[in-house]
């Protein structure tokens, strides 16, 4: 995959247990030649955890990507009138943002971006991170499943036995979803064993 001359939106949103799995893709994007917008929700902008602080967290981004990151929803508007981003991937997408995707809410930095990349007819990939993808959540996942310009990072059951519920995309094929995803095609399988535990 050869990223030069493209231009990825990463969003990030508040499974801050993920944090530190995805920052090693976001370095592969800028590697191999992308310009990374990062863009995150009020929980990364604010919420300090036992994974790291906030500030850490947004250092990280910037000094990752060299850019500004999009932190409000005015600064994320502006995505739709310019076409800046050719992809857009939300990783790790919290069932919470799933939610509100899935029912065109848009109260945050992340899904207003969202939200404009749909309205541009342009590819977006969801890395979901959610406890509840096989209970409530299942049903808004189901509607973005068939939802144009929308795809997703391969997932599965992360802990099947403690977790029944719970949902996570195999963040280390972002990457790879998301220059499928530039081709008009899900990457396939979609649904992958995610644990040995099964």
């Amino acid at each position: 995959m050869n990223w030069q001359g493209k231009t990825v939106g990463y969003a990030i949103t508040g499974s801050h247990c993920t944090f530190e799995e995805v920052m090693p893709v976001i370095s592969r994007f800028v590697a191999e030649g992308a310009n990374v917008i990062p863009i995150i929700s009020n929980s990364v902008l604010t919420t300090d955890t036992r994974f790291g602080t906030a500030q850490n967290w947004q250092k990280q981004l910037k000094d990752i990507t060299g850019n500004d990151i999009i932190s409000t929803i005015v600064e994320a508007e502006p995505l739709g009138p310019s076409k800046l981003l050719d992809v857009l991937v939300i990783a790790p997408c919290t069932g919470n943002t799933t939610s509100k995707l899935a029912n065109a809410m848009t109260d945050s930095p992340v899904l207003m971006a969202a939200k404009a990349q749909m309205r541009n007819q342009r590819p977006l990939v969801l890395a979901i991170s959610t406890n509840d993808g096989l209970g409530l959540n299942a049903a808004n996942i189901a509607k973005l499943l068939v939802a144009k310009y929308l795809y997703f990072v391969p997932f599965g059951q992360d802990d099947p036995v403690k977790k029944p519920n719970s949902l996570v995309a195999k963040m280390e094929l972002i990457p790879e979803a998301c220059w499928s995803a530039l081709e008009g095609k899900q990457l396939q399988p979609m649904i992958v064993e995610r644990s040995s535990q099964a």
